[in-house]
């Protein structure tokens, strides 16, 4: 059996003292480690966050231009459809026009007849 050294024994001290830092240098270390990890993830996190933020910007400018109408192939498609429309007004007129012709023979066939 082996005997307690006495509280008052300066090796007893030494040694309590040197055991109590060795655990408080494991606790920073692994303390630093966890700092460590943190900061790496905040890193990370952080381009991340850059990355959405520029791409969300991206896409916020594109949107403006396809509201406003400013694509090429928008500005096509308002030329295309502006020349349908110059080149479809006389339809109407002549549609009118082919109507009363038909409504004319009509009677006249009708007069014609009787």
């Amino acid at each position: 059996m082996t005997t307690q050294p006495s509280p008052s024994d300066p090796a007893a001290v030494a040694l309590e003292l040197e055991r109590i830092r060795r655990t408080i240098e494991v606790g920073h270390a692994r303390i630093d480690g966890s700092l460590a990890l943190l900061v790496q993830r905040h890193d990370q996190t952080d381009e991340a966050l850059k990355e959405h933020t520029r791409r969300l910007d991206d896409h916020d400018a594109r949107l403006d231009v396809l509201e406003r109408g400013e694509t090429e192939r928008q500005k096509r498609n308002d030329t295309r459809v502006d020349a349908l429309e110059r080149a479809r007004w006389p339809l109407p007129s002549v549609a009118a026009l082919v109507a009363l012709c038909g409504l004319l023979l009509s009677l006249w066939q009708f007069a014609t007849r009787a």
